[in-house]
């Protein structure tokens, strides 16, 4: 079935709100956990939207680079964080936070190797790192959620500061 032949999916927060809030916390802690350990949030939106393009959500990918936008993140950077191996735009901090989200987000290719986690571990402490893994979890688990029901990008807009 073609997209344009889809059914209606579930709509989750309506037919089980007390789950959705659930995640709505979870993503709440994982903020704020992230926040007390002085986790940059450019590298929170990073790991958000790299998750989504490995995991090929549209609805995630419009609204971190929309949000990372709004942050103050660079069109250039966006644009070649598929690509962040390849090119000088990213520090050594945001460099290990991505290795360590690409291993959590294809954890079936062989788990989180050693060498990926030291490398997290060399630059970001151990509150830290448990925050990045975290912020890697969640955004998995929302890609997941947005692409089974189907979650349609373009209408979010970020909060006005």
């Amino acid at each position: 079935m073609s997209n344009s032949e889809s059914i209606t999916r579930v709509a989750l927060k309506k037919i089980t709100p007390d789950v959705s809030g659930a995640m709505g916390s979870l993503h709440g802690a994982a903020v704020s956990a992230a926040r007390d350990a002085k986790v940059e949030p450019e590298i929170l939106e990073l790991i958000r939207i790299h998750a989504s393009q490995i995991n090929g959500c549209a609805f995630c990918l419009d609204m971190h680079t929309k949000d990372a936008r709004a942050q103050g993140e660079t069109e250039q950077r966006i644009y070649a964080l598929s690509a962040w191996r390849e090119t000088p735009f990213f520090t050594d901090r945001e460099r290990a936070a991505l290795a360590l989200t690409e291993a959590v987000t294809l954890v079936h290719d062989g788990q989180v190797p050693d060498d990926v986690y030291a490398e997290a571990a060399e630059v970001f402490d151990e509150e830290q790192v448990a925050a990045l893994i975290w912020a890697a979890t969640v955004i998995n688990a929302y890609n997941r959620i947005a692409i089974a029901t189907r979650m349609v990008p373009g209408t979010y807009q970020p909060a006005q500061k």
